[in-house]
């Protein structure tokens, strides 16, 4: 019996609907991935190194989306962010969990978590390259109807 997934399975599991992916770089682009991934919960889906740097990394966030960084690259400046510049709202349910368990672990908030008068329940933070996280339960509004 043959139990290898043919390449068109293979092909059809990752595979992906078009989708907007926030992209940045980063100094030490190998810690910050360590810290989204083990610190605020993002899925460490994809890393590629050339040499000594992280030419792209893809990181999922459990509940839906992601975002793409990499090693600072100063060629790459005339269209992408200084590193320490970006800034991200991910939505989550467990938004309470989240907060709890980012202030125990140290993480830099830069806003307390509170009731927003939008109904969005949210908290910011900032990673240790200087980017700003806000996190929350507001799913943005349904889109107009066609």
């Amino acid at each position: 019996m043959n139990t290898a997934p043919n390449q068109q399975q293979e092909q059809q599991k990752q595979s992906r609907d078009p989708a907007v992916w926030p992209t940045f770089q980063a100094h030490d682009a190998i810690a910050l991935i360590d810290f989204l991934v083990d610190t605020v919960g993002f899925l460490r889906t994809a890393v590629y190194h050339d040499e000594d740097r992280v030419a792209h990394a893809q990181l999922d966030w459990p509940e839906g989306g992601g975002i793409m960084l990499g090693s600072y690259d100063p060629a790459t400046k005339s269209w992408c962010l200084e590193p320490g510049t970006f800034g991200a709202y991910v939505v989550t349910d467990h938004v309470d969990a989240l907060y709890e368990r980012l202030t125990a672990a140290g993480v830099r908030v830069l806003r307390p978590i509170e009731d927003q008068p939008y109904g969005s329940r949210e908290f910011a933070i900032a990673d240790p390259e200087g980017n700003k996280w806000s996190f929350g339960t507001y799913r943005g509004e349904p889109r107009p109807a066609e």
